[in-house]
């Protein structure tokens, strides 16, 4: 019998919303009773992460484990979590559940080994950025990263807050798109889209630039560990 995949999501709900349809997108499925069984705790209450990380802003982990442990309870075999930032306290989330919780940023770094990936390029929040989880996931790899200079950084922010997080798609994009191919011109093969906003972003604005989305890496891997086939070119 195929096992439960659990959500801690809510960080934000459009980036949760994004992770499900992923699912759904790269299963291997003829009918509703061959994709997974997915449960989704969609808690908004959980504080910024950014804010919580730069800012002594409220601390979400107690919302984070409660999450956790709700979906543990509901019958879910193995975790997943739809916000880059929010891993920065995975390791804190562990000790409360008996059950496999996926990182998303490890498995994001596997797959760029996989794609034969040297250089990268990292778009994310201040938080995700200043603590330095992907780095370290990527260079553990023998993968590069390269960050954005400040001001690269501020529209990466401004995308992400101003933009998706309020639902402002009017939003002016020039700055955030030279900041890309800046990256790129640096030496980066792929932008990491390292907040789970970003993939929606691309959707919504249509970018062009070489991606390396984590929201579908998870969905990938997490179909997979539940024994569900995924497509051929959705595995990583």
């Amino acid at each position: 019998m195929n096992k439960t995949i659990g959500i801690v999501g809510g960080m934000g709900p459009l980036a949760t919303c994004d992770l499900y349809q992923k699912i759904i997108q790269v299963t291997q499925a003829d009918k509703d009773q061959e994709h997974v069984r997915v449960c989704i705790d969609g808690n908004t209450r959980i504080p910024d992460r950014t804010a919580a990380i730069l800012h002594k802003g409220r601390d979400p982990l107690p919302q984070m484990i409660k999450s956790a442990v709700r979906l543990e309870g509901m019958g879910a075999d193995v975790l997943i979590m739809p916000c880059n930032t929010a891993h920065y306290f995975y390791k804190k989330l562990l000790p409360f559940v008996d059950i496999p919780f996926l990182n998303m940023l490890e498995e994001t770094a596997d797959a760029a080994v996989k794609m034969g990936i040297t250089k990268a390029g990292l778009l994310a929040t201040d938080g995700t950025v200043k603590s330095g989880v992907y780095e370290k996931a990527f260079q553990e790899r023998g993968i590069s990263l390269e960050l954005p200079a400040k001001e690269e950084q501020e529209s990466v922010m401004e995308l992400i807050y101003d933009g998706v997080k309020a639902g402002n798609y009017s939003l002016d994009t020039k700055k955030f798109e030279r900041a890309m191919d800046k990256l790129l011109q640096r030496g980066a093969q792929v932008l990491v889209l390292g907040c789970t906003e970003l993939p929606v972003a691309f959707q919504r604005w249509k970018f062009t630039q070489p991606a390396l989305d984590p929201t579908l890496v998870l969905a990938s891997r997490a179909v997979q560990f539940v024994g569900v086939k995924v497509k051929e070119q959705m595995r990583f």
